[in-house]
């Protein structure tokens, strides 16, 4: 019996171990996808569209690999937490709750960082989604005007038209 108890220990951190490292490759992912979507704002912000493709096509290889991961991971997570009597499908924080130590509190760190690096994405993803559509307003702004040969006014620093207020004017130096 002893040596039972020995290798269903020896099989359970195996299972913890495997896991742990999934999310050490989870985060590099992340952290890997929060560059991307920098470069992808740094790409807007200085008016570089031609790489745009390159690197939308970037971060959805990163992305792919993110949901092969997470499949992998969920599988991982399933073996701990039947051993552990935990309900199907736990999240990494009730697992962190459940977990024999050390794995409970490498579980919460990995339940934190990751936890940061999502929301630091989505803040990100935000900013490039509301630069993208300033920019696309500036340009159907423009093509408007080109179209009824009316101006449009000057735009703020959001990329919108600030309306008649400011309009431009050319003066003649000969009056």
């Amino acid at each position: 019996m002893p040596q039972t108890d020995t290798t269903t220990r020896k099989a359970a951190g195996m299972d913890h171990q495997h896991l742990s490292t999934l999310l050490w490759r989870e985060h590099e992912l992340l952290d890997l996808l929060l560059f991307k979507a920098e470069e992808k704002q740094y790409l807007i912000l200085t008016g570089k569209s031609r790489w745009l493709p390159r690197i939308a096509h970037e971060i959805e290889v990163v992305l792919e690999q993110l949901r092969t991961l997470e499949v992998e991971r969920a599988a991982a997570t399933e073996q701990i937490a039947g051993r552990l009597g935990l309900e199907a499908n736990p999240s990494l924080r009730q697992l962190a709750d459940s977990a024999p130590a050390p794995w409970n509190d490498l579980y919460t760190k990995h339940h934190e960082a990751l936890l940061t690096l999502v929301t630091e994405l989505r803040s990100l993803s935000d900013a490039n989604k509301e630069l993208i559509e300033s920019g696309l307003s500036v340009i159907g702004d423009a093509l408007l005007s080109s179209r009824t040969g009316t101006q449009s006014g000057t735009y703020t620093n959001n990329g919108r038209t600030a309306g008649n207020a400011y309009r431009s004017v050319t003066l003649d130096g000969a009056m």
